[in-house]
């Protein structure tokens, strides 16, 4: 994995590494990692994990074909205007 750095803006990359790292799984993997998981419980997880996909993708597919109704979209994040200052009176 490669982050390119361009004008010495660093704190820039690292939130693009972590993005990937994010889209990549890397950091629950090392949350699994931590503590040893027994092969069970592994199979168990692995298994729920293909459910969910399974259903979320019935799910989206349902909603294309027009069978479910999509979910409301949510409203873009709009800032306020700042407040106009209050000069505090001089004596």
């Amino acid at each position: 994995m490669q982050v390119v750095v361009r004008d010495n803006n660093v704190e820039q990359a690292l939130r693009v590494l972590k993005k990937k790292m994010q889209r990549e799984g890397v950091f629950r993997e090392m949350k699994q990692r931590r503590s040893y998981e027994k092969p069970s419980e592994r199979k168990t997880r692995e298994k729920s994990e293909a459910i969910r996909r399974a259903r979320k993708l019935a799910r989206k597919q349902a909603i294309r074909e027009g069978l479910l109704p999509a979910p409301p979209k949510k409203k873009p994040f709009e800032r306020k205007p700042p407040l106009p200052e209050i000069k505090a009176p001089t004596a």
